[in-house]
């Protein structure tokens, strides 16, 4: 997988040999930049809605540069010197045509207020559609990664990316980045007619505001290293939540409730920090920027007054360049919070990028052959050897060489760690094999689908996941198109049936989330009917019967012996009294096959087995 936690974590990339090496700032300003690129095609389906959003900005933009012109000349004309006819009342409010000046200025007002309410509608349509197309894209991503790649990544800080920084993007998408634009064109306009009001208090302005490019410039990088510390630490908070809240039984079986109080407060007042000094750094550039603004057209004004006075100026020049200073003003302090949430959104959406970039470490085949009806199939282990990613330098598996004919029932056994949890991750690519090969029906397993692999496999895991639903829908999750009927008989044969039926509205029953309101056993038999129900044509059982009483186990061991017939099945176990009915039995130890054969031949050979089934069946 190339993305480590270091790199979730905003680490900077490694540099080719021989490539000439960035300066931090520069590289951190490229990444950002491809950050907010990567949103281009989540963008391109609704082009229509965007180019709409953009000519109404422009309208608007427009509309709102006029009213300057119009007011002007109605000081001109009404309250100026610029001519007034005998008989007009005072101030020339009335003379031929004032009236109609303000008509228009609230004509214009008008046009206005429309046209940004349809702008800023067409905006927000963009920014949820695209958050939400972009939440479901990185979902969908993380959902087809191997457990590779959470072995470095925390559910919980996935998760945070998901709401949080999901959320800051919205909010530059949806309206951020519109009041940006909005206010660069009213800034561009407004300096444009700064200019052809005044050109002496334009060249002013000008020089002013060079000045004061350098200091905003070096405050604006600190908040965007800021801005993706503090989603890191708000991610960090999250992570640790999400972790404590899946092991609630195990934090308060330990009375280390307040403990883990602590630890989510540190992290929080931690997240807190970072965010405060990310504030501090903001309002101090908003405050810089917006003291150099108005300084700078107090000064320029105090010069407009004195060439008013000299005559040089129109009180109407005057009043209109003041108006178009106050709205250059008021668009450069929207610019400098602007500029702040884009460099959080792009920080944001840089975190979001990387999941969606995220190539899993299981490959799909490029031409896979279509899926076999065979009722059963026959696997072949040929010399295989695995390690985990996470510690390489030990083998789990070594040299592994089974072959189990189709229709087979044949129980791995051994002490714990051994290997024979990872043989059934193998099987189902959770993770490659290191070296040799998996074959299913004489087709290696990588040249084979995912999806057609893992459709063929029915799996139940030692500790099995119940979800947030019903025990109807938790059943039919093993083949969501199968009929209640259907589900009620796969119920019947792993004996859940009479519990289910005990419960307050049946199948229908909520059974609450992490299955709470269930037994550890009463869990393993919904597990169990939700793998006899998919009807593959390979069984892996982990454990199966592990969490059950005897009488409860017996009535399983019924319904499985029913789910058995007719396919091959792999069964992981460890209280050997649940696999003396196999065809076969192999014990691994340490990695490697040391044992096979059935039981009554194991225990003659007197090995590992032999004492193994000393301890448990004899005693």
């Amino acid at each position: 997988m190339p993305k480590t936690a270091n790199t979730a974590r905003g680490a900077p990339a490694a540099v080719p040999d021989g490539a000439p090496a960035m300066p931090a700032d520069a590289a951190a300003g490229v990444r950002r930049l491809s950050a907010l690129r990567g949103l281009l095609p989540f963008l391109r389906p609704y082009c229509s809605r965007v180019v709409l959003a953009f000519v109404l900005l422009c309208l608007g933009s427009a509309t709102l540069l006029a009213m300057p012109v119009v007011f002007g000349d109605l000081i001109d004309a009404g309250f100026g010197t610029g001519g007034t006819v005998e008989g007009a009342l005072p101030g020339g409010i009335g003379q031929i045509g004032g009236d109609g000046r303000f008509v228009a200025l609230f004509v214009l007002a008008l046009f206005w207020a429309v046209v940004v309410a349809a702008r800023y509608y067409a905006v927000s349509w963009v920014g949820e559609r695209v958050t939400a197309d972009l939440r479901c894209a990185v979902y969908a991503r993380v959902l087809g990664q191997s457990p590779q790649f959470f072995e470095t990544l925390q559910t919980g800080e996935v998760l945070s990316r998901l709401s949080g920084d999901a959320t800051l993007v919205q909010t530059v998408v949806g309206s951020s980045v519109s009041m940006g634009l909005r206010s660069l064109f009213q800034f561009i306009g407004g300096m444009a007619m700064l200019a052809v009001t005044s050109v002496h208090l334009f060249a002013l302005i000008c020089g002013l505001m060079a000045l004061l490019a350098l200091p905003i410039a070096a405050i604006g990088r600190r908040v965007r290293a800021l801005s993706r510390e503090s989603q890191d630490r708000i991610a960090d908070a999250s992570a640790l939540a999400g972790e404590i809240l899946n092991a609630m039984p195990t934090v308060q079986a330990f009375a280390q409730e307040e403990r883990e109080a602590r630890r989510f407060a540190e992290r929080t007042e931690t997240s807190f920090r970072t965010a405060l000094r990310r504030t501090r750094v903001r309002a101090l550039l908003a405050a810089l920027i917006i003291a150099a603004v108005m300084g700078t057209i107090v000064f320029v004004l105090w010069i407009g007054a004195r060439q008013v006075q000299a005559g040089t100026l129109s009180l109407g020049e005057l009043g209109a360049f003041v108006l178009y200073a106050g709205l250059v003003a008021g668009a450069a302090g929207t610019l400098a919070e602007v500029w702040g949430e884009v460099m959080r959104a792009s920080g944001a959406a840089e975190r979001l990028l990387e999941l969606l970039q995220a190539e899993s470490a299981i490959r799909e085949a490029s031409a896979p052959p279509p899926p076999r009806q065979a009722a059963q199939v026959g696997i072949v282990f040929d010399h295989v050897s695995f390690a985990y990613p996470a510690r390489p330098g030990v083998r789990a598996l070594d040299d592994i060489c089974l072959e189990v004919a189709p229709g087979e029932r044949v129980a791995l056994v051994g002490p714990s760690g051994a290997g024979k949890t990872t043989l059934f991750q193998l099987l189902l690519r959770f993770y490659d094999v290191s070296a040799g090969g998996i074959r299913i029906d004489g087709e290696d397993i990588r040249a084979l689908a995912l999806r057609d692999l893992r459709r063929g496999i029915a799996f139940v895991p030692q500790e099995p996941v119940i979800f947030s639903a019903s025990a109807l829908e938790n059943i039919r999750y093993g083949r969501p198109t199968a009929s209640d009927d259907e589900v009620v008989a796969a119920a019947q044969a792993a004996a859940a049936d009479a519990f289910i039926a005990r419960l307050p509205e049946g199948y229908a029953t909520f059974l609450g989330e992490r299955s709470t309101r269930l037994s550890g056993g009463q869990r393993q038999r919904i597990a169990i009917a939700r793998a006899i129900l998919g009807g593959a044509r390979l069984l892996l059982l982990d454990e199966a019967t592990s969490a059950l009483d005897a009488e409860s186990e017996a009535l399983v061991q019924q319904g499985l012996a029913a789910a058995m017939v007719g396919r091959t099945t792999l069964i992981i176990a460890h209280r050997l009294a649940t696999v003396q009915q196999v065809d076969r039995i192999v014990v691994i130890d340490h990695g490697r096959i040391v044992e096979t054969g059935t039981a009554a031949d194991l225990r003659r050979q007197g090995g590992l087995y032999a004492r193994l089934a000393a301890l448990q069946l004899e005693s």
